[in-house]
């Protein structure tokens, strides 16, 4: 009997302090793991970014206008950073990134309650911290981080006004499904998916008999008339050419190999952006197989044929269509963003396991997920202080953003007398200055005027502007095209800047020239 008692102690305490919370503190289990993810990437960027990462500069230079016909689609994640940056500058945005990321993580877990119970929907949860595309990339904050927020509070909601027949929810499902007509350009594929799953389903008669969808489906009207002129403006614009030329080559015959082969890269890319979650499930199944007895099992309730199905469907439907969207557009990405496909990975990772999940390596396991949350974090400073030594990498979040937005205000201050109000020239480069200036100056896209139809010819010769490009030692003036906008630029002699970590890297010149108000009109186009 004492030999049975120290066998029974000495399993409990061999079992690892997560195992009893996903037993018995699930929802604590839950907000430590989404709060200790969110506070590490918003540190990580405000510790060691310079820049802002990837296309954020660009977003909140369009946000910064506010405007409706900005030829970037579906607006409501551009605003929303600018509100951000205007309220807690950089800190705000990249907090708005992760809010966005806590609340998809809450409604993965709500809808798992309701679906598989609290162990085993925090185990989905957890097991999202190995999809790379809602960790490290996150706080480069745009339409894909907001639309995944959104998505998971539709599919949460369409889940309880249906399935658990609380009516509220409807009007719930209006209210997220229409944030999500502003937010990103896959909205259509979206929503449609969820009424095409209703349609084909039993649910259908409870959506056609009562009337609370109908009152939804009203609310969405107008949404929806408003992201159709987005799309349109896109179309317009250049951005998303969606029709013509890409029927023109579907019909070729060559083409079919082509787009098979894209839209494989496209899933593989997906697939490889699960790798950290395929791991965790890899060690919990218990491979490589050990004589180590598992965790007891966490045991859930039979699992609903329709809940199955639900999750099944909006996995992989929304996945196939979008990926599929982009090879006929010619994109690169899936349409409207990758965030918002892996909403129910781990969800669907974790149903796909059984009714009864017994956990191996649970100390492996332990730590491969801790792994997972804290060493992507870790390698960001190493590789920033790496890359320029080894290999030369000139990354975007390690450029000097507020050194240039201040040294281009001052200057133009100092020649005009007025405050810098637009920049314009390279994107990127105008981008950062906007960013970084204090008078938070408008850009102009001179190689596109159409995407930014908030600055004319005749603002640009009255207020003025600071023109930037990158230059070399060879070629200190502006290239070709800048030249033909702006054909009595005179360019200044090029501002070196320095980066956090130099390295190997050639020196950060940036040309420049200053257009006084009143003194130069640009070409036009």
């Amino acid at each position: 009997m004492l030999r049975l008692g120290l066998a029974i102690l000495s399993r409990m305490l061999f079992v690892p302090l997560y195992i009893e919370a996903i037993r018995a503190r699930p929802l604590l289990l839950f907000w430590a793991a989404a709060l200790a993810q969110a506070a590490i990437w918003i540190a990580v960027p405000m510790l060691f970014y310079s820049a802002p990462p990837g296309d954020l500069a660009q977003l909140l230079a369009v946000g910064h206008e506010f405007r409706f016909d900005a030829g970037v689609g579906p607006p409501l994640a551009y605003w929303l950073a600018e509100i951000a940056f205007r309220i807690a500058g950089l800190f705000g945005v990249y907090t708005l990134a992760q809010i966005c990321v806590v609340a998809t993580y809450w409604c993965v877990f709500a809808l798992g309650c309701a679906i598989v119970g609290p162990a085993h929907a925090v185990m989905a949860v957890l097991l999202m911290v190995g999809i790379t595309l809602i960790t490290v990339p996150s706080p480069d904050f745009g339409p894909p981080i907001l639309s995944m927020a959104l998505w998971a509070i539709a599919l949460l909601q369409y889940w309880r006004a249906l399935a658990l027949r609380q009516q509220r929810s409807w009007y719930m499902l209006a209210a997220a499904a229409a944030l999500l007509l502003l937010s990103s350009s896959a909205a259509l594929i979206l929503v449609g998916v969820l009424g095409v799953f209703t349609a084909a389903t039993a649910l259908r008669r409870i959506a056609f008999e009562a009337p609370q969808p109908w009152i939804a489906a009203l609310i969405l009207v107008p949404f929806l008339f408003l992201h159709l002129l987005w799309l349109q403006g896109m179309s317009a614009s250049g951005a998303a050419d969606m029709l013509t030329p890409l029927l023109e080559r579907l019909r070729e015959a060559p083409s079919a190999g082509e787009n098979t082969a894209a839209w494989l890269r496209l899933l593989g890319a997906l697939g490889f952006a699960h790798a950290g979650l395929f791991i965790l499930v890899v060690l919990a199944a218990g491979w490589p197989r050990v004589r180590a007895s598992p965790a007891p099992a966490l045991i859930r309730g039979g699992l609903d044929p329709l809940a199955a199905r639900y999750v099944k469907v909006l996995a992989l439907v929304p996945m196939l269509v979008t990926t599929i969207s982009a090879v006929i557009a010619g994109q690169t990405l899936p349409i409207g963003g990758a965030a918002p496909l892996v909403v129910l990975s781990g969800l669907g990772a974790v149903m796909a396991a059984g009714d009864s999940i017994e956990l191996y390596h649970q100390r492996i396991l332990g730590f491969a997920w801790t792994g997972l949350l804290i060493v992507p974090a870790l390698f960001v400073p190493l590789l920033l202080v790496a890359l320029p030594w080894t290999v030369g990498t000139d990354l975007r979040v390690a450029q000097p953003a507020n050194a240039m937005g201040e040294f281009f205000a001052e200057s133009f201050e100092r020649r005009t007398g007025q405050k810098l109000a637009i920049v314009t020239g390279d994107p990127r480069s105008a981008a950062l200055i906007a960013v970084a200036a204090p008078s938070r100056p408008s850009v102009f896209f001179d190689a596109d005027p159409s995407r930014s139809p908030w600055i004319t010819a005749d603002d640009i010769r009255r207020q003025g502007a600071v023109v930037v490009w990158p230059a070399t030692e060879t070629s200190p003036g502006p290239p070709s095209d800048i030249k033909t906008y702006f054909p009595d630029l005179v360019a200044e002699v090029p501002r070196t800047f320095d980066r956090p970590v130099q390295g190997r890297l050639p020196p950060l010149r940036i040309g420049w020239g200053v257009i006084r108000p009143g003194t130069v009109t640009p070409a036009t186009r």
